[in-house]
């Protein structure tokens, strides 16, 4: 491993801005193109979204965990909450899926992930939370 970070933030609206830019930053480190690491952002928006969304309900008072490692030729995002978690990850991974229809939620978070990132992982227990990893390496790598 070349390098590993880890933060934590409260799960705000707000604070997705912020974890698109910390793991955009922390990315340059290895020969991403622009594209590559505005991929990488879309990813995290994401996913920092499905947590205060989906997991906590908009309920601000928890927090969101964003870890970072960085490989000789790749990317490892994980980021996780200890929310309410996902029935079924099969279901929810399909496009246009959500558990949310009457808030105008398009239900493509999980499929934006899986296009931007090279990998996607999805581990989740019902009342305890999820936690959603992916990938990227650089392309002329």
């Amino acid at each position: 491993m070349l390098n590993y970070m880890k933060i934590t933030v409260p799960a705000k609206s707000k604070n997705e801005a912020l974890a698109r830019g910390i793991v955009g930053a922390f990315a340059v480190e290895l020969p991403f193109t622009l594209e590559d690491i505005n991929d990488i952002k879309t990813a995290v928006s994401e996913a920092v979204t499905n947590c205060i969304v989906h997991g906590y309900n908009m309920d601000e008072n928890n927090e969101i965990t964003i870890e970072c490692s960085l490989f000789d030729n790749y990317l490892e995002v994980k980021i996780s909450d200890n929310g309410c978690g996902i029935q079924n990850i099969n279901e929810a991974m399909q496009p246009f899926y959500t558990t949310k229809p009457n808030d105008e939620r398009s239900g493509m978070g999980f499929t934006i992930m899986s296009t931007f990132m090279d990998n996607l992982t999805v581990s989740s227990s019902v009342g305890k939370g999820t936690e959603i990893i992916f990938t990227k390496s650089p392309k002329n790598v």
